[in-house]
């Protein structure tokens, strides 16, 4: 299964500038770096579709794209490091947490999360997070083609969620160099058509 209709719609510095719209929206977002804009590109099957870079905080607005004409995929800038200052993580997140919070057609929050790496404390506070406001959630787990750590890989992430989530979210195993997991991921963002 591949996407045939991929549209740029604008990338946005303030969520009311964003384009009101009645289809639901799939919002992207992880870690700097995890690999959310390739991943854009290989669900989209196109090369520059998103802007990547192998410095973390590149995405640094709301960036909107229509698939097939029936939903929106958001790519939000990434929470955690990023080589910018303080005063510019702080308005991310709070255009972030406005787009989460205030969006009306947000579908299902995307969380991305490095499979080859152990649980990281930004994304278990982030996925907590999630949880507390009542976000609909599924999880994303990227760069598993990678040669995984000691303690690594979406198992070990939902066991240490266990310690406070009665049922986990549904989850999806991805790598956007090998394009594993990315049918399973297109029929999940096509599923409210």
């Amino acid at each position: 299964m591949e996407f045939n209709e991929v549209s740029y719609l604008g990338s946005f510095s303030k969520v009311q500038d964003c384009p009101s719209s009645n289809m639901p929206e799939f919002a992207f977002i992880g870690r700097s770096n995890v690999g959310k804009s390739s991943l854009i590109n290989a669900l989209c099957s196109r090369k520059a579709l998103a802007y990547t870079s192998s410095h973390p905080g590149k995405t640094q607005s709301i960036n909107l794209y229509t698939i097939e004409n029936s939903v929106i995929l958001t790519d939000l800038p990434g929470y955690g490091y990023a080589k910018v200052s303080k005063s510019m993580r702080k308005a991310w997140l709070k255009m972030v947490n406005t787009y989460l919070l205030k969006r009306e057609h947000l579908y299902c929050v995307m969380q991305l999360i490095d499979g080859s790496i152990p649980p990281q404390q930004a994304d278990i506070d982030f996925t907590n997070w999630l949880g507390e406001n009542q976000l609909p959630l599924a999880f994303v787990f990227t760069k598993m083609d990678k040669k995984k750590k000691i303690g690594s890989g979406p198992e070990a992430y939902l066991d240490k969620l266990k310690e406070n989530w009665e049922s986990m979210p549904p989850s999806y195993v991805v790598s956007s160099v090998k394009k594993t997991g990315l049918i399973q991921l297109r029929e999940f963002l096509l599923s409210p058509k």
